[in-house]
């Protein structure tokens, strides 16, 4: 009866898997990109980032996972400036936009336009303006996320006191909280709820 005990827990160990191969090394040319499965469409994005890196003499901290980015510039004593971007890869449309909206805050100058939701606003049409110019798709889901963007960053200028909106933020401001003007062609863009003035 004792002599089949270790046998048992033998039988209970995991199991090794067959060996990994071991990751293959990154080349001068992945410019820190992460891996990636290599395709034609692929080679335009990684031609873009170049290229945009490039032009706009920009770099990136850090490629992030999540479809969310973030650009600054840091200024030196001596007078230099580092343009810097926090984006996803591009792999796909969405990343794609998200990666040309930030470098856009570079492209149209960052703090150029305020209120600050108003350059978001630019940011986000030059992106997707440069995307379409040389031939990358911008599907649905990216303009359903450019309006999120857009209304989160309206939703938060009013939230900070925001008393007047630029006219090209009123298709994402808040429903009924600004009031159409006498004249049909032109919107008044003044809160008209009297709370908030």
């Amino acid at each position: 009866m004792f002599t089949d005990f270790p046998k048992l827990l033998w039988d209970l160990l995991p199991r090794r898997s067959a060996p990994v191969a071991p990751a293959k090394k990154r080349t001068a040319g992945d410019q820190g990109a992460p891996a990636r499965a290599r395709t034609a469409q692929q080679d335009r994005y990684d031609e873009l980032v170049r290229e945009m890196k490039a032009v706009h003499r920009l770099r990136v901290n850090k490629w992030r996972t999540r479809t969310s980015g973030c650009a600054w510039e840091v200024h030196y004593a001596d007078g230099r400036v580092s343009r810097l971007i926090e984006s996803p890869y591009p792999k796909g449309p969405m990343s794609c936009a998200v990666f040309m909206h930030e470098v856009g805050h570079h492209a149209i100058g960052l703090h150029r336009y305020r209120p600050r939701c108003l350059e978001e606003y630019h940011a986000w049409r030059w992106g997707l303006e440069e995307m379409q110019a040389r031939g990358f798709s911008v599907t649905d889901r990216v303009l359903a996320r450019r309006d999120d963007a857009l209304r989160y960053a309206v939703a938060k200028a009013l939230r900070r006191g925001l008393r007047r909106l630029p006219e090209e933020l009123l298709p994402w401001a808040p429903p009924g909280l600004f009031e159409p003007a006498a004249d049909a062609d032109q919107a008044k863009t003044s809160i008209s709820d009297p709370r908030l003035v």
